[in-house]
């Protein structure tokens, strides 16, 4: 394989739109630049607003979550093959029923993928053994990288850092609590008068490269 023209594609800078955390990571020093025990953490955009992703050769299936699919109001088909899933999630056994296709972009590399819709609450998509078969994705254990060709073009995509990665949970985890408390106050009743009137919106990118 020729890599002389290969494009780096580096993980969406931005303010994450909102999951909930799944994750418990602790960072130490020595390991900030070191991905040997790290699944593949990446953000790219879906519909221009900043989502996590996450690439998993241990996942038999390409995966969005429900959060992602309500806050996007993004449109689901039937699924063909209706199967019962267990372990993305703290509710037990869900029964996946949808799927739905998701466009989205990180870096120079951009794609359309086919995903069984879940609860899931590690990130907004999961990429499984279907992507890497399908794009024909070989990975870089040592760096953590997965290099696909895409159009013709080489494409290497780049993981965030253990820090990075802790960081946005952090934020998801807050995030999500004060989603949490919206909800539970809306449930009772509540409303704050000021928000009365103001539609609601999701978080929008704060910039940065793509």
């Amino acid at each position: 394989m020729d890599y002389s023209d290969e494009e780096i594609a580096y993980p969406v800078e931005g303010e994450a739109l909102v999951i909930r955390r799944a994750l418990n990571m602790q960072i130490k020093e020595d390991d900030v630049d070191q991905q040997r025990e790290n699944i593949f953490h990446t953000r790219c955009h879906i519909q221009n607003k900043v989502c996590s992703m996450i690439i998993d050769g241990g996942s038999c299936a390409n995966v969005a979550s429900d959060t992602l699919v309500k806050k996007l109001n993004l449109s689901c088909i039937k699924h063909s093959r209706p199967y019962r899933l267990q372990w993305l999630n703290e509710c037990g056994e869900v029964r996946v029923t949808k799927q739905v296709l998701i466009a989205f972009a990180s870096g120079k590399y951009s794609d359309e993928i086919l995903c069984d819709v879940v609860p899931m609450h590690a990130s907004h998509l999961l990429l499984g053994r279907l992507w890497q078969f399908d794009r024909k994705a070989i990975h870089d254990g040592f760096r953590n990288r997965f290099t696909i060709v895409k159009d013709g073009k080489i494409i290497t995509l780049v993981p965030l850092s253990p820090k990075q990665v802790y960081d946005d949970q952090i934020k998801l985890k807050k995030e999500c609590e004060d989603g949490k408390s919206e909800n539970s106050r809306e449930d009772n009743g509540e409303r704050n008068p000021s928000d009365s009137g103001k539609p609601k919106s999701l978080p929008v990118e704060s910039g940065g490269k793509n």
